[in-house]
């Protein structure tokens, strides 16, 4: 019993650091399936309940804005795998994890792999859940604040997210420990 591990949200500025773990079974094959960052949003969503109605068991884990900045991005992506492993229905027998930072988690043996979501399915089926499961809190949250346009950046760094925060100021949903903005290097006067 393997399970993939992965995250999705790192490196937004907004919302939460969400993880998923999938055990897939060792039959399972997929000519679409690949690191959620290489798929368009019309596959992901085409995978999602595909890779929930295939996998033995799955986990999500969102940890949000308060936490992230009280313990940093790294801690928060580590403890949301951890707590997306703790939602399988039964303990795998091994952790592969995508990337190479990973603390253990129940003494069970596990391994980091660079690029792991495009070598492995069940790291790849643990993307796609986290990516859309993320996606779908962030386009909820955008009804609450449509100016900064979540349903489209999903909270990441782009021009347009960077503006709204210039003009409207921040959020609950914005992470106070992160550059919100560029360095100002002269003053607006």
């Amino acid at each position: 019993m393997e399970c993939g591990t992965d995250e999705a949200g790192r490196g937004c500025l907004a919302g939460p650091v969400t993880a998923a773990a999938v055990i897939l079974p060792n039959s399972f094959k997929n000519k679409i399936l690949n690191d959620s960052k290489q798929l368009s949003e019309k596959n992901r969503s085409f995978l999602r309940p595909l890779i929930e109605w295939s996998s033995i068991s799955f986990g999500v884990q969102h940890i949000f804005e308060p936490e992230i900045d009280t313990i940093n991005i790294l801690n928060a992506s580590i403890k949301a795998m951890h707590g997306s492993i703790e939602a399988l229905k039964m303990m795998p027998e091994f952790i592969i994890v995508d990337g190479n930072r990973f603390k253990p988690y129940k003494n069970i043996p596990h391994q980091t792999i660079i690029k792991g979501d495009s070598k492995f399915m069940s790291i790849a089926a643990a993307s796609v859940l986290a990516k859309t499961y993320r996606d779908e809190y962030m386009e909820k949250i955008h009804e609450e604040f449509p100016m900064y346009n979540w349903k489209k950046n999903k909270g990441y760094p782009t021009k347009e997210h960077r503006a709204a925060i210039k003009a409207y100021g921040i959020t609950k949903y914005h992470r106070k420990s992160f550059r919100l903005l560029p360095e100002q290097y002269k003053l607006d006067i």
